[in-house]
């Protein structure tokens, strides 16, 4: 049990030195990560993990991921997952259970699949409603025509035609086909009471409110880089570990930058390097002397919380209001925070510490965004988000015309707004604003994943996919035996 113990919390980040030490005496993220461990080792029937990957990098994500394959081979163990991280559920996940308007829909399938099958879905109902609302037309038209007729020449039977076409119409338009593509039969495939005896045909439509966009940065006048670093060097004065060692890295309008490393290998320490927090032990760094940062940070939603708390009656409105400063009117004001998923009374009348994870985050982007910065540096931005607002700010992020740097563990995400690819496995992407054919503008952006590891930050010439390819390694040596 106890080398069972060891090697879980080993994968999920732990080290040897960190075993033995007292749970109270942990941050947040560590107990966090002590509550999945005592979750893994045990042998349940049912296992229900929300948010698991929440505070794992990425290691410890393949790590997880592996580890939860193997318990599905190896064990009669039911999981019940609740994730955001859609590579990760793509992995795990064999059935998709699809909470939506109060109600359970299921799917046999992962999470790509069953977005497949839903644009499937969506073309097939389409087409159907759109070729039963000609066919109503026609009939309408042809319903007229007849009582015109008749009652031009009192013929009964035109008459009669008209009234018989009108009841069809009105009862029997609808479904002509089961759940299952047969016949479609009153008393098995529409039981109770309904005012017609056909169900009406509905096509699926893509989840409410998972749409954001972001205002484009303000031009430059003249050109240069955005920020570059050139030989950096970062220690604390109280410790001997250089943390940031000889970084170069050079940042234009439009570039797409990921960063990517396990936790405590400096990723943060970068990016407040890079946003004028702390300067450099040694090297140079530049910025543009008109140049606008927006900062998104990992504590930036517990931030907004403690600020709600604190400020009961604040709304989003009025808290972006008295940052802007009149800089903006509040229709503009109103605009943006509708832009970025936060529309009428949310923005005005409900207060920042009733607002959910989600539109924290969304906020957060509007206190960033407003100001029209060239350059967004996102850390760990996908916390807190669904996979459908992951999604949506995957679209919004790529079609963003300033430049980017991401600090993020999402690979989905990572791909889509760095590298700029599209998802082979499933048809979702094809909608992203930021993934249309490709313009000279986009040609010629920058896109480049790096890997910050023992203070040295190295471009993967393969993405992403170099990065994980090299944890996967690692990981089949932290594994239990099977």
């Amino acid at each position: 049990m106890e080398q069972q113990a060891r090697r879980i919390l080993i994968g999920l980040g732990f080290k040897e030195d960190a075993l033995n030490k007292r749970v109270s005496t942990l941050s947040g993220g560590w107990r966090m990560r002590c509550m999945l461990a005592s979750v893994l080792i045990q042998d349940p029937d049912i296992m229900i993990l929300d948010e698991p990957t929440n505070f794992l990098d990425l290691l410890g994500v393949v790590w997880l991921e592996n580890y939860l394959q193997q318990l599905r081979e190896t064990s009669q163990t039911t999981i019940v997952l609740v994730s955001h991280d859609r590579d990760f559920v793509n992995a795990v996940c064999e059935e998709i259970v699809i909470l939506r308007d109060q109600k359970l829909s299921y799917f046999r399938g992962n999470l790509s699949a069953y977005e497949q099958d839903f644009e499937e879905q969506k073309i097939y109902w389409g087409r159907m409603k759109e070729a039963q609302e000609r066919q109503i037309a026609h009939m309408e038209a042809s319903i007229r025509d007849n009582m015109k007729i008749g009652k031009k020449t009192n013929d009964d039977n035109k008459l009669r035609q008209a009234k018989s076409r009108q009841k069809k119409v009105d009862d029997r338009m609808g479904l002509q086909v089961s759940a299952n593509g047969g016949r479609f039969k009153l008393n098995r495939d529409l039981v109770g009471y309904h005012l017609s005896s056909r169900a009406e045909i509905e096509v699926p439509t893509d989840e409410k409110g998972a749409t954001m966009s972001l205002p484009d940065a303000t031009e430059l006048r003249f050109p240069g880089p955005l920020v570059s670093l050139e030989g950096v060097v970062f220690k604390y004065k109280s410790s001997p570990r250089v943390i940031l060692d000889d970084v170069n890295l050079v940042v234009h309008m439009g570039d797409r930058v990921g960063v990517m490393g396990l936790n405590g290998s400096g990723k943060t320490t970068l990016v407040h390097v890079l946003t004028g927090q702390i300067s450099p032990s040694n090297g140079k760094m530049a910025t543009h002397s008109r140049l606008k940062v927006g900062y998104y940070g990992q504590h930036s939603v517990e931030e907004l919380q403690e600020r709600g708390q604190g400020e009961p009656g604040l709304t989003a409105l009025g808290l972006l209001m008295a940052e802007a400063e009149g800089s903006l009117n509040e229709g503009a004001i109103r605009g943006l925070l509708s832009s970025m998923g936060l529309p009428g009374r949310i923005a005005s009348d409900v207060p920042v510490g009733k607002l959910s994870g989600g539109q924290l985050v969304r906020l957060a982007l509007a206190r960033i965004v407003w100001s029209a910065p060239q350059l967004l540096i996102l850390d760990e931005i996908t916390t807190h988000l669904d996979f459908h607002t992951v999604t949506a700010l995957a679209s919004a992020l790529s079609s963003f015309n300033g430049a980017i740097l991401l600090v993020s563990h999402d690979r989905f995400l990572v791909r889509s707004v760095i590298e700029g690819k599209r998802d082979t496995d499933h048809k979702l992407d094809e909608d992203f604003e930021g993934l249309e054919e490709e313009t000279e503008e986009t040609q010629s952006r920058r896109r480049s994943v790096y890997v910050l590891k023992a203070g040295k930050l190295s471009e993967q010439q393969n993405g992403v996919e170099q990065f994980e390819k090299s944890l996967v390694k690692r990981v089949q040596k932290m594994l239990p035996p099977v």
